[in-house]
């Protein structure tokens, strides 16, 4: 496995030499610029935005999209050492951030006109300069199936609390053969789904709550290595909550497609995903309307959702086209074209003000009307700042032994108080 990743790698390198030299019939005085894309998915309307602006600005944008069989993280890394210089690549979090200020690749970003329309731009936590571009704005909640809870007599807007919460999962419960449910909720927390429990269901204990812009109470602990015994408490009967109303192969051994099919074919009333599996309902045809709760584990009200900015566009200090790479994503930000793109062709949430369009999936379309109630109703994305693989590697099958019935609530506070201590 090791020596097709490293095979993998290095044909990605040489692509990317490549892509980069053979261009004998250019002409010399053209500029041109290279954007490393982490999501295959946009790869086509990427493609076709670059060559929209090549037309109108004469600037040649070459697009590198990895993801999938070929991942992002090792084939940038494999440029990099192969001396490849893209303007534009992408990075997620601190990890991505740290490693981009390591290898001199920061350019500051204060002074781009784009600033001024959005709030979530990526903040140097080193310098507190603008170092990142937000690609799009990602959310989640626990996402629902309106019509089921409509059938069931559940008001999405009681399930602001922990009470709220297990009265709607407790009638749905009782009522799933006349709904004709095989469960509550799809959820997944097998081996390979550990980002969905390890990341995204973590994020809750580390954000819920919390003042979306000045608060990093619970990552700052986690890092620590501490806990908040409390809040960790109500969160493991949470997750308990979740893992006891799911389809149990679904949760054990189902992987995404197992997750996703199980709410598309109504077999559960609610999923725990975010936005991004609007595209993958697109395919399959879906069209019941759905909306999203909060991941209400907390006695008091919490009446919003994860929004955030999951990827950022970086424009390399050690590139050649440094100037030209700011002018693109000014022209993605603040133009007609650019707004058409992100939202109508890549299917994205934009992370600008100023874009009026609406995404084309309910979910994405959710998230958007969360993020357009305030900061109140938006909780932040932290769980890209916890150590590289902790959330995964270690947090991801603690998850799965309480999912599994092999522990308990008080045993998942445990092993969970005693991963986060090895931070310390």
């Amino acid at each position: 496995m090791k020596l097709k990743l490293a095979l993998a790698v290095l044909m990605v390198a040489l692509l990317a030499t490549v892509t980069f030299t053979a261009c004998p019939g250019d002409a010399e005085d053209r500029v041109e610029i290279t954007l490393v894309n982490n999501k295959v998915e946009i790869d086509a309307a990427l493609r076709a935005f670059a060559a929209l602006y090549e037309r109108e600005t004469g600037v040649r944008v070459n697009v590198l999209s990895f993801g999938g069989e070929v991942p992002y993280a090792p084939a940038i890394s494999a440029m990099f050492a192969a001396g490849t210089e893209p303007e534009i690549f992408v990075f997620e979090g601190w990890a991505g951030y740290d490693d981009a200020r390591r290898g001199g690749r920061i350019t500051y970003l204060d002074n781009e006109p784009w600033l001024a329309d959005t709030d979530l731009a990526y903040i140097s936590p080193t310098t507190g300069g603008i170092v990142g571009f937000p690609v799009a704005i990602e959310g989640w909640g626990l996402g629902y199936n309106r019509e089921i809870l409509r059938r069931a007599g559940v008001d999405p807007a009681s399930m602001t609390n922990i009470a709220g919460m297990r009265a709607a999962f407790e009638r749905i419960h009782s009522m799933r053969g006349e709904l004709g449910l095989d469960a509550v909720v799809s959820m997944a927390a097998g081996p390979g789904m550990t980002w969905v429990t390890g990341l995204h269901a973590m994020n809750a204990y580390l954000t819920l709550g919390l003042p979306y812009y000045d608060s990093t109470r619970y990552i700052d602990m986690l890092n620590r290595g501490e806990v908040d015994p409390a809040r960790l408490r109500y969160f493991a009967e949470y997750m308990d909550l979740l893992f006891r109303h799911s389809i149990p192969a679904s949760l054990v051994v189902g992987g995404y497609d197992t997750q996703l099919g199980d709410f598309a074919i109504q077999r559960t009333a609610f999923i725990h995903q975010g936005n991004w599996i609007d595209p993958t309902f697109a395919e399959m045809g879906i069209n019941f309307e759905m909306g999203y709760v909060p991941h209400a584990f907390l006695p008091e009200t919490t009446d919003g959702i994860f929004i955030g900015a999951p990827s950022f566009y970086i424009v390399n200090a050690r590139a050649e086209n440094i100037q030209a790479a700011k002018d693109f994503l000014t022209f993605m930000a603040s133009t007609p074209a650019g707004h058409r793109y992100m939202v109508t062709e890549a299917g994205a949430v934009a992370a600008f003000r100023s874009v009026t369009l609406q995404p084309p999936g309910q979910f994405s379309r959710a998230v958007q009307e969360w993020a357009g109630r305030g900061s109140a109703h938006m909780f932040a994305w932290q769980q890209n700042e916890m150590p590289a693989g902790f959330g995964m590697d270690v947090l991801g099958p603690i998850f799965l032994l309480l999912a599994s019935g092999e522990i308990n609530v008080d045993g998942f506070v445990q092993m969970f108080t005693d991963a986060v201590a090895t931070l310390r």
